[in-house]
């Protein structure tokens, strides 16, 4: 073992304590001594407040914190995000890994495992640590992504595959019956003692089940369960005693060693057979649950490399379209059909770029992964371009799309403290959803206020919110009369402002027939020391009887707020 694995500091989380001192006497077989345990989440969350630790294995249903809680802690704690985490599991529910996945597990391990396993989980975790949150350091280059793919292996050669039994007894007899029920469907080998028994249980490439006779000379099969239960290595190999001994005090001290089954000699040998095969089933499927996890687990970090290098390779490219589409736009040389259909094509590009940031933010605000760097971001300019988009895409209604502010004549518009691609994505979705709920001929209303400490945005059109969707607006995969509607738009609305320290709410007003979304994102500091402004009147007030200056878009290009 290396220098550096010698130096790991790994924290062991397990309710049950001879659990917790397996995986550390597994670990220390691997060189690595700075081993702590404790059997809760909190307090493994408090010692990791506390001291540096390189790895934490922990067992999912650990007590009071469970581990699932423990990692999505951890995953959003600036400090310990990139930590590695290994979650172990005794459950076959193929559920879990995915929500694992999400919360940015490293590896996951099936109980029981192997020392080989072990190891190869805690590779795999270091190998991958800073590759949790956001960015893998890939290039932007497509072919980074065969950096992640295994190479095809030759297949050509046989590998016997078969579970492995060993039989210890010392009665030739019996080696031989057993060989002759077993090795059909099994891999089976044989030791005519204790100490050999044991010596091949320790090797590398121990068996799945031991048959063990107690009865045998120098050291008895009770001695031998013993000598496997201290090692790390055969800690974890079922035992089932086979053996004349058929006492209820022999057959309670051989389930104290851990022994899955215990068989009183004679044997009947279908007898024996259906118990073993029922047993290696178990075993088998824990191997493919274990198999299924690496399996999920290396395609879902192939699929996040690809997205990185996705999101990589188009965001540049549409960032220069969306700018020379503004110059363009900015020349006094176009015609209007010119600059409406260069403006549509804008639209259309931000509407791509905005899918591609989509694909792996909102991904990681609901994994509970995504940290945010507040900048200034002027809404009064998100919200030109939205408008204006909207204009083109829904000109077939007739609607009348208005943009009025609260701040004085020549006054820029306040700026909000988030994320310019967030925001963006929040007002393309709910001024979408209002245009499209709006009747034809209608009026769609966007009110800018400046509060003491945030801004408030309302967008207002005709027409009311389904009744029967009104308690799960926000929701995921919630619509209503649309029958290609996805459910999203005001999911990923909620989910992005909130991760803006913002807020949003809807209201309904059956007498004017009117929904109003209301979203509220804190003021960027620097207006807020001087901004001017009261609070918003918060009042319901149908957009008819409005009184503002109003900027209208109708049949030209005007300019809104800046």
């Amino acid at each position: 073992m290396s220098r550096a694995w010698r130096e790991l500091a790994v924290l062991v989380v397990d309710e049950v304590r001879p659990i917790r001192e397996v995986i550390a006497n597994q670990l220390r077989s691997l060189g690595i001594d700075h081993v702590a345990m404790t059997e809760d989440g909190a307090e493994a969350l408090r010692l990791l407040k506390r001291q540096p630790f390189d790895v934490v294995i922990c067992d999912w249903n650990a007590p009071i914190r469970s581990g699932l809680d423990l990692l999505a802690k951890i995953r959003a704690n600036q400090p310990l995000q990139t930590l590695p985490f290994i979650m172990v599991t005794a459950e076959l529910d193929r559920g879990r890994i995915e929500k694992a996945i999400s919360a940015g597990v490293s590896d996951l391990l099936v109980k029981p495992f192997t020392v080989d396993r072990l190891e190869s989980a805690l590779q795999t975790a270091l190998a991958s640590r800073g590759k949790h949150h956001g960015k893998t350091g890939q290039a932007g280059n497509s072919e980074a992504v065969m950096s992640v793919v295994k190479p095809a292996t030759d297949t050509t050669s046989e590998v016997d595959d078969r579970l492995t039994i060993l039989v210890v007894d010392d009665s030739p007899s019996i080696v031989k019956v057993f060989h002759q029920l077993f090795s059909q469907d099994y891999r089976v080998r044989f030791a005519g003692n204790g100490a050999k028994a044991v010596m091949i249980c320790q090797t590398d490439s121990p068996p799945d089940l031991v048959l063990l006779d107690v009865m045998m000379p120098d050291m008895d099969g009770f001695e031998v369960a013993t000598a496997m239960r201290q090692h790390p290595q055969s800690a974890h190999i079922p035992v089932i005693f086979v053996t004349a001994m058929d006492s209820a005090e022999a057959s309670l001290k051989g389930r104290e060693l851990g022994a899955v089954d215990y068989i009183s000699k004679p044997v009947m040998p279908e007898q024996l057979l259906l118990r073993v095969k029922n047993f290696m089933e178990y075993v088998r499927l824990r191997k493919l649950v274990q198999g299924n996890y690496d399996t999920l687990l290396e395609t879902y970090r192939l699929r996040e490399t690809m997205e990185d290098i996705v999101h990589h390779d188009m965001k540049g490219p549409l960032l220069t379209m969306v700018g020379l589409l503004r110059d363009v736009v900015a020349a006094d040389n176009l015609s209007w059909r010119q600059i409406e259909q260069v403006s549509s094509i804008e639209q259309t590009a931000w509407h791509l770029l905005d899918t591609v940031n989509l694909s792996s933010e909102l991904y990681k605000i609901e994994a509970g992964r995504f940290n945010l760097a507040p900048q200034p971001v002027s809404v009064g300019a998100i919200l030109r371009r939205m408008v204006e988009g909207a204009r083109v895409t829904f000109h077939s209604k007739h609607l009348t799309i208005t943009v009025e502010t609260d701040m004085p004549m020549g006054m820029p518009a306040p700026q909000v403290s988030g994320d310019p691609t967030l925001c963006y994505s929040v007002f393309n979705n709910l001024l979408n959803n209002a245009c499209e709920a709006a009747s034809e001929n209608s009026q769609v209303s966007v009110i800018v206020r400046a509060a003491e400490t945030s801004v408030e945005i309302t967008i207002t059109n005709s027409g009311v919110v389904a009744p029967e969707i009104r308690d799960r607006f926000f929701e995921k995969y919630v619509t209503s009369g649309k029958p290609q509607g996805t459910g999203l738009g005001t999911y990923s609305a909620r989910l992005l402002t909130e991760a803006q320290n913002g807020s949003i709410s809807f209201e309904v007003s059956n007498a004017c027939n009117t929904t109003t979304l209301r979203v509220a994102l804190p003021l960027w500091m620097d207006d807020l020391a001087g901004q001017i402004g009261q609070p918003a009147d918060k009042s319901v007030v149908c957009p008819a009887a409005v009184a503002r200056s109003a900027i209208v878009l109708a049949g030209q290009t005007a300019s809104l707020l800046s």
